[in-house]
């Protein structure tokens, strides 16, 4: 590597910028926000929690978190990055509080996070609106954005890098992008590492249009609606059995529009995301912008928006494992982590077959995926 990052130090940084270290149940958020809300979860109300949300989001088992990106990338220079009068006054390198309409994150020329390790869980990264270009460990790259998800599998341990690189030199260039976490099982936590694209023309679209004609889209990037099915997940994913019944769906609202959330079997976690919109409507309750619901997923719940509302559900099984977390990784045990880390500086997770750490490709490249096989997948629209 010709521009090597002072690992440790990265790693260090990395796991203060996401999560602080902890060894928590799943149950313990769930009961923290029944307490916070005084909610009754003893009658037929869905409703068990309601949180305002910030930069990170809080989720159930089988899910880690969530982080909603949002940044107003301004035109890209010659090397794809800001100019440098918008990098003035910031703390490159470890740059997460908005300035000019945007972060930096750990990116010192592009925005975006270089080249770091993963162990024990996945990542599910779906892009709204913006390019990420991806490169790892295994030799596999890629560039998606603009609708598409990447699937990732961290398995036993992986490094990659996740630029999002300002092609435009003409206009801006906004980016959001969802990453969600998703745990696996101590059985699959040493899996080998494997990532999959969902391209948008491949992600299916329900569609519901109620009593008044307003329609409600929604994007199955997991699980089903009806006869509605998403994409297989990776192989070994938490996901890939269907008894788990893990949802990842984006639902777009029209303003008025109405429609009944499918209910799911008992013992399932759900979470209802209101991220875009005026006021939500939900079984009842009026509901403001941009905060988490944990309902009750055995129920169906009716949803009617005032304005255009977007909306992201995750729901899951509960994996109902301990979790040990320390930055990018996720194990069940204080002494798997460690192992984790041990592992992490002998081997470097297979080491960094790429000149630079925060690797980019030509900004001509159409998005495509070149996979650890040689196989490799071109989108030209």
């Amino acid at each position: 590597m010709s521009e090597k990052l002072p690992r440790r130090n990265f790693i260090s940084k990395f796991a203060l910028a996401l999560t602080s270290a902890m060894a928590a149940s799943t149950e313990g958020f769930s009961n923290s926000f029944r307490k916070a809300y005084n909610l009754n979860t003893t009658t037929m109300n869905p409703i068990l929690n309601i949180k305002p949300l910030g930069f990170q989001w809080d989720t159930l088992d089988p899910f880690l978190f969530c982080v909603h990106h949002e940044d107003n990338f301004p035109k890209g220079n010659e090397l794809m990055g800001p100019s440098q009068d918008h990098l003035n006054g910031r703390h490159m390198g470890d740059d997460f509080i908005i300035k000019d309409g945007f972060r930096m994150y750990h990116g010192k020329v592009v925005p975006g996070f270089p080249g770091h390790p993963h162990r024990g869980f996945e990542t599910i990264t779906v892009v709204r609106k913006g390019i990420v270009d991806h490169a790892d460990s295994m030799g596999a790259s890629g560039r998606y954005g603009d609708g598409d998800v990447q699937w990732m599998t961290a398995g036993k341990g992986v490094q990659h890098s996740e630029m999002f690189p300002l092609i435009s030199t003409e206009k801006e260039n906004p980016m959001e992008l969802f990453q969600i976490w998703l745990n696996l099982p101590k059985k699959d936590k040493m899996v080998e590492p494997h990532f999959k694209m969902l391209w948008r023309d491949s992600i299916p679209r329900y569609l519901h249009k109620d009593d008044k004609g307003k329609t409600t889209t929604v994007e199955v990037i997991a699980g089903k609606i009806e006869d509605t099915k998403a994409p297989g997940p990776p192989p070994d994913s938490w996901a890939a059995p269907v008894q788990n019944e893990v949802a990842v769906w984006n639902i777009k609202m029209q303003a008025g529009a109405k429609w009944i959330l499918p209910k799911a079997s008992e013992g399932i976690n759900r979470m209802v995301y209101f991220y875009e919109g005026d006021n939500l409507n939900l079984a009842g309750t009026k509901i403001t912008k941009y905060n988490a619901i944990e309902v009750k997923a055995n129920i169906e719940i009716t949803l009617e928006a005032s304005t255009e509302t977007s909306i992201l559900v995750l729901q899951g099984k509960p994996i109902n494992e301990p979790v040990m977390q320390y930055g990018p990784f996720v194990m069940n045990t204080k002494e798997e982590i460690q192992q984790a880390f041990e592992d992490y500086h002998k081997t470097q997770f297979g080491g960094w077959p790429w000149p630079k750490a925060d690797q980019v490709h030509d900004r001509k490249k159409p998005r495509f995926a070149k996979h650890a096989d040689g196989k490799e997948e071109i989108k030209t629209s």
